[in-house]
């Protein structure tokens, strides 16, 4: 495709006047400083940038009968401490290593990973261990 018609599909985006100074100041932002602004809504409003789970394609075996790999790795994420709350602290401080301060930070910024990328038996075990001091659990 050339240049000529890339430029010629770009959607003009009507942006409403209340909202054009601050459009505005955001495009004048290199990619690091939108991401660190990102990750600052986010954590002031806790809400996620990230599509829906429904949005988000999810493979299915083809009509020639293709396998659907099963997904090997997966992230241990903490959605809510619960009402034990210290039990939880002390939990994922002994699952990450980190110190006491730094597990009520991660605790007390849910939702929050508590560990990334690790087998399925491990981040079963993991979810049983937080689960069991009352936390609400989720493995993506």
């Amino acid at each position: 495709m050339s240049e000529e018609k890339k430029v010629e599909e770009k959607k003009e985006i009507e942006i409403p006047a209340k909202f054009k100074s601050i459009v505005e100041e955001i495009e004048k932002m290199n990619v690091l400083d939108l991401s660190e602004l990102v990750t600052v809504l986010e954590d002031k409003f806790n809400v996620s940038a990230a599509a829906p789970a429904m949005a988000m394609a999810v493979p299915v075996a083809g009509a020639e009968g293709e396998a659907v790999e099963e997904k090997s790795e997966f992230d241990v994420t903490l959605i809510a401490p619960g009402d034990a709350k210290i039990n939880v602290i002390k939990v994922v401080k002994e699952i990450t290593g980190l110190g006491l301060k730094e597990a009520k930070g991660m605790v007390d910024g849910v939702p929050k990973v508590i560990k990334e990328k690790v087998a399925k038996e491990e981040a079963e075990e993991l979810k049983k261990k937080l689960e069991d001091a009352g936390a609400t659990v989720e493995l993506k």
